[in-house]
C-alpha cells in the first residue's frame, strides 16, 4: 500500500466538512505532477489531509475509494480525479512547523515542493508523522 498527502485549504474544503460528506471527489488538480500521484493512487491508500494557508497542520487519514477517472470538471482529457474517504481524524494534528523542525523529514515532499497538491510520503515519512500525532 502507498502513502500520499492532499492538500486542501479549510475555508475552502474543510477535514470536518469531509467528514460531514463522508466521501468526495478530489477534482480540479491542475499541475502535471500532482495529476501523475493521483493516478498512482490505489483503492485503499491512506493519504494524509493537510490544511494549507490557514493551520498548516496534518488533520486527518483519508482513504481512496476509487481510482482515478476523467475529473468531472473540465472536458480536458489530460485532467483526473480520485474519490477519498476520511477514514479517522489524527488524535494531535502535526504542524508543517514540526515537520520542518524534524531532520528525519528534510527529503519528505511537503518540506521540498511545498506547493505541490498531491504527493507521495514514504512509509518512513509515514510512520514518523503517525509518531508525532500520537497514533
Amino acid at each position: 500500500m502507498a502513502h500520499w498527502l492532499v492538500k486542501s485549504e479549510p475555508f475552502k474544503y474543510s477535514w470536518e466538512q469531509f467528514e460531514k460528506d463522508k466521501l468526495t471527489t478530489w477534482d480540479g488538480v491542475r499541475n502535471y505532477a500532482a495529476r501523475n500521484h493521483l493516478k498512482t493512487m490505489k483503492k485503499g491508500d491512506e493519504v494524509f489531509f493537510y490544511h494549507s494557508n490557514e493551520g498548516t497542520e496534518i488533520v486527518g487519514i483519508a482513504k481512496v475509494a476509487r481510482e482515478y477517472y476523467q475529473d468531472p470538471t473540465t472536458e480536458e482529457e489530460a485532467w483526473v480525479a480520485v474519490d477519498l474517504k476520511p477514514y479517522r481524524k489524527l488524535k494531535k494534528p502535526v504542524s508543517l512547523v514540526r515537520i520542518k523542525a524534524d531532520k528525519r523529514l528534510a527529503s519528505m515532499a511537503l518540506v521540498r515542493l511545498g506547493r505541490l497538491s498531491v504527493q507521495p510520503v514514504t512509509d518512513e515519512e509515514w510512520d514518523i508523522v503517525m509518531e508525532m500525532a500520537g497514533e
